[in-house]
């Protein structure tokens, strides 16, 4: 069963700080330039715990969450309780959404059991960095976000939530965050009772999760929770925007060889538009513009995946193209959501292609994690990013309340 539990958030002293000066992205969205412009933003921003400068980073990071906490700039709240979360944005066509959901421990649980289901692969590297940071300062310092699925329920109405928000943080883009507090024990009791019974999966985090699953087994059963935000899909407001791929490699064949390749196992076409259909993959190079669409000789190489992984434009990308046309391994490529993005990062020279897909759907990851199987690295991008900085949780129930 998903053990959802309230407990005693380490917060920002709104009274000492400016909450829209302090939070932060999570720190693997985090630009080098946009690290910087947050170091300047405030000598309080997350940043300094979440992506320190400083060439040791967990210990930097732990030097500053105690001096933080010592001098009351973090302060950590007397009663436990859970924190609902709500995040109004727009997107690029205008409209306004809002995704609720609620930050609270959430009891850790190997992926063997089902109740903690993952949708994507994960680096090495963001772990061994986690586990060091988690190491050094105690503390989960950003949640993981979780999903699960209860068609016509509102979280708002389980959780009671209703009055002004504790806090309300306008942000970059036209965001707005707004956090209320619930210490309500009925109110608690219908939220716990409400998610006991459902499958928990990861949007985003899953990095922090396996982390937190490491720190557990190094200290014999300590630290058997991590910091979670839970939304409920069927609620409107979850969007996933696509995560393209930019080659920093040279390309292995040149663009004439690589297209004629292409024509082999792919219906291709010039780019005429920007709007993709479903089911194509665009690919950008320096001389040409193509949008690719696999035949039934590029779905073949597929065949050893589960069907809801061989539904994925994703795994189409990798296992029919990246992968067996030219040779790339997941080390060479970089991301990014935005297609202007993309296609700029090819025309001022910094990759050599870029292959722009479509965002698999909120279904479609589902099903993925339901078949027990895994996407790719970078297969989702899930908008809004949750703010870091709203709420932490210290492991040590030493630090003082």
């Amino acid at each position: 069963m998903a053990v959802v539990t309230p407990f005693h958030a380490l917060r920002y002293d709104p009274a000492r700080v400016d909450l829209e000066a302090v939070i932060a992205p999570p720190y693997d969205v985090i630009s080098p330039a946009q690290q910087a412009a947050l170091y300047e933003r405030s000598p309080w921003n997350v940043v300094r715990l979440v992506l320190p400068r400083e060439p040791e980073r967990a210990d930097a990071a732990a030097v500053t969450l105690r001096d933080w906490v010592a001098s009351g700039v973090l302060a950590r709240d007397a009663d436990p309780g859970l924190y609902f979360y709500s995040q109004e944005y727009g997107l690029a066509d205008g409209s306004r959404h809002q995704r609720d959901g609620v930050l609270c421990r959430l009891g850790l649980e190997e992926f063997s059991s089902g109740v903690v289901r993952p949708h994507e692969r994960t680096f090495p590297g963001p772990k061994r960095d986690q586990l060091a940071l988690l190491r050094a300062t105690g503390t989960y310092l950003s949640p993981i976000f979780g999903m699960y699925a209860r068609a016509g329920e509102c979280l708002r109405d389980v959780a009671g939530v209703r009055g002004a928000p504790l806090v309300e943080v306008p942000w970059a883009g036209g965001e707005i965050h707004r956090m209320w507090r619930v210490t309500n024990p009925a109110a608690i009791a219908r939220v716990t009772a409400a998610l006991a019974d459902e499958t928990i999966f990861i949007a985003d985090g899953h990095h922090r999760y396996e982390t937190a699953l490491a720190y557990r087994a190094e200290h014999g059963g300590r630290g058997g929770s991590v910091l979670a935000f839970l939304s409920n899909m069927e609620e409107e407001g979850l969007v996933v925007l696509p995560t393209h791929r930019l080659l920093r490699v040279p390309l292995r064949l040149e663009p004439s060889a690589f297209e004629a390749r292409l024509r082999e196992t792919f219906a291709v076409e010039a780019l005429a538009t920007r709007s993709r259909p479903d089911g194509v993959i665009d690919v950008v190079l320096t001389d040409r513009r193509l949008r690719v669409r696999p035949t039934d000789a590029a779905r073949a190489r597929l065949a050893h995946l589960p069907a809801s992984v061989r539904a994925l434009d994703v795994a189409v990308l990798h296992e029919a193209l990246l992968g067996p046309l030219l040779g790339v391994e997941p080390g060479q490529l970089a991301f990014t959501h935005d297609d202007a993005e993309a296609i700029d990062d090819v025309v001022e020279g910094r990759s050599t292609a870029a292959f722009l897909l479509n965002p698999p759907s909120v279904a479609a990851v589902r099903a993925v994690c339901l078949s027990g199987e895994l996407m790719p690295e970078k297969s989702t991008y899930f908008y809004p990013k949750l703010a870091s900085g709203l709420v932490f949780d210290p492991l040590d129930p030493s630090v003082p309340a």
